[in-house]
């Protein structure tokens, strides 16, 4: 039945849509006619609008009076619009029902002359194979020198790659000539209704390029350590029942990852913003020893047991929500002093933040154990928790703090000019620094920003954790936030990740580093699998990296 199908050639292709394309052009003629003075003019006059909106060359009272004229010419075109929407609507209808009538048999026709030519492609494919095996074969037979057959060896393997690369076209040909007859119907929707879909329309053009871009390699250097470590989730969900007699999946389960990753999230979407500018921070864990410490201090229940430079500090005299907000406002002060130091000798003095960032870290650590002498400070007025953060019939509500968290810097990457200057300093600083971008405004702002992220991770997990601080707290926590920001995607190289991709991230390390500790698995081990998760993601990181360059 495949072989009766005939392939066709470009010339007859055109011939079997040229109806459509004169019907459809026929009316689309009608309709530009009709949005002359109308339509196309509204969109002339508002974008002129706009632009005088930003244009300086003017006086006030010459803007204003540019303005109004354009306003009354506006006003017009709109008039002539209404006075031609019935019968642009018709004309459209029109052309969508002989489009939905008659483009079905003409893609259909080519739909079915594309897969044919991939079946002819093969089938040339292997024929070449076998004849080129064949004479290579016959020339190996008349040789007897040993470099001569290896030279015949030598040329045989790259006539076998040519004739593979000439099937990787065939086959790219027949894909692309279905796709631009898939797409040429969106074509003339596109013109008619001036880039208005439906969202059928737009969700069928989606799943339409999504098969055609599709790449099996791209898709595993993308997904593949996601898909492997759900394998990994899979198998533990199955081995926890039956060696330790627990449910993995249950919600209490997951709740309990979704209130231990919401204290993380802070620290991944701080260290993230500075990975996008290929760097990283050292300091992450001390910082949190560090606020914790402070903000058990401001929140402790009674005078404190220990003191900062011999220093015993009481804030029971002050109410315990002002207590609440002075221990918010210490840990977001004393992180960013810290986050900014960094900061500023990294885009002054152009020092890498692996320097810059261990300077601080052992500055931070020195100060906070001098300081207390290591001590613990035991913990916070007891009725904090449930103002923070209370349960709400079983939720944790730390889980709403870290989903404004993500709100917020989500904003700030996709929706100000900050996060756009971030992304272009990331992807080149000396490109961006030629277009008038200050790549020292960026990079402070960058650890600015980490920094007030981290001073309220830390009051948090202050709060969440009932106080207890101490400057050893929060050892390691770097580790996590950095693995987080690579799994979820946050290239080293720079200018690349998502806010989507950090929050991935640190949901898995949370729910695998939970996971394990359910099945019993010892915490060393644990470092050695979060080792090769990173090693796994950095190198299809470093391998997409090479592919584009």
């Amino acid at each position: 039945m495949a072989d009766n199908i005939k392939i066709l050639t470009a010339e007859q292709e055109n011939q079997l849509r040229k109806p459509i394309d004169d019907y459809v052009g026929g009316i689309q003629e009608k309709i530009n006619d009709l949005r002359k003075d109308g339509t196309d003019r509204v969109i002339e006059i508002q974008s002129a609008l706009d632009s005088l909106k930003r244009d300086r060359i003017y006086t006030a009272q010459e803007k204003e009076a540019k303005r109004a004229q354009l306003q009354k010419e506006l006003e017009q075109a709109k008039q002539v619009e209404a006075q031609h929407k019935d019968e642009v609507a018709k004309l459209i209808a029109d052309a969508e029902g002989y489009l939905k009538a008659n483009y079905n048999h003409y893609f259909q026709a080519v739909e079915a002359s594309c897969a044919q030519e991939k079946v002819q492609a093969q089938a040339k494919y292997q024929a070449a194979v076998e004849q080129l095996n064949k004479d290579h074969q016959e020339t190996v037979a008349k040789l007897s020198d040993a470099q001569e057959i290896k030279d015949e060896k030598y040329v045989h393997k790259n006539r076998l790659f040519d004739a593979k690369m000439q099937l990787a076209k065939d086959l790219q040909d027949a894909k692309d000539r279905r796709h631009a007859a898939f797409d040429h119907q969106y074509h003339l929707i596109d013109l008619l209704r001036m880039s208005k879909f439906t969202f059928s329309e737009s969700l069928q053009q989606r799943w339409e390029n999504y098969n055609y871009n599709f790449n099996i390699r791209n898709f595993l250097l993308r997904n593949g350590l996601y898909l492997a470590i759900a394998v990994v989730f899979i198998a533990m969900c199955i081995l926890a029942p039956t060696v330790k007699k627990v449910d993995l999946l249950t919600m209490n389960n997951i709740l309990n990852i979704l209130q231990q990753a919401s204290s993380r999230m802070f620290l991944a979407l701080g260290v993230a913003g500075l990975i996008m500018l290929a760097g990283t921070d050292l300091s992450i864990g001390r910082m949190m020893g560090m606020g914790i410490t402070a903000a058990t201090i401001v929140m402790h229940k009674g005078i404190n047991t220990g003191g900062v430079f011999g220093y015993i500090f009481d804030f029971t005299g002050m109410p315990v929500v002002a207590r609440v907000f002075l221990a918010l406002v210490v840990c977001i002060v004393l992180c960013t002093i810290f986050s900014t130091i960094a900061g500023f000798f990294t885009a002054k003095f152009k020092m890498h933040p692996f320097i810059s960032t261990m300077s601080t870290m052992l500055m931070i650590f020195g100060l906070a154990t001098y300081s207390t002498k290591g001590v613990s400070f035991g913990g916070i007025e007891s009725d904090i928790q449930g103002m923070i953060m209370p349960k709400l019939g079983g939720f944790p509500t730390i889980i709403l703090w870290a989903l404004a968290a993500v709100v917020i810097v989500w904003f700030i990457w996709n929706k100000t000019t900050f996060g756009k200057n971030l992304y272009a300093v990331g992807g080149n600083p000396e490109a961006a620094a030629v277009s008038g971008i200050s790549v020292f405004r960026v990079t402070v702002g960058a650890f600015i920003l980490a920094g007030i992220l981290y001073g309220f991770g830390s009051w948090l997990e202050c709060i969440r954790m009932s106080g207890s601080g101490s400057a050893a707290y929060g050892q390691g926590w770097e580790m996590d936030a950095i693995a987080a920001c690579v799994v979820g995607g946050v290239s080293f190289t720079g200018g690349i990740g998502k806010i989507s991709g950090v929050v991935t991230g640190v949901f898995i390390f949370t729910a695998l580093t939970y996971s394990l500790t359910t099945l019993g698995i010892d915490a060393n081990l644990q470092f050695v699998i979060s080792g090769i998760i990173i090693l796994v993601a950095v190198m299809l990181d470093c391998l997409k990296y090479v592919q584009k360059k």
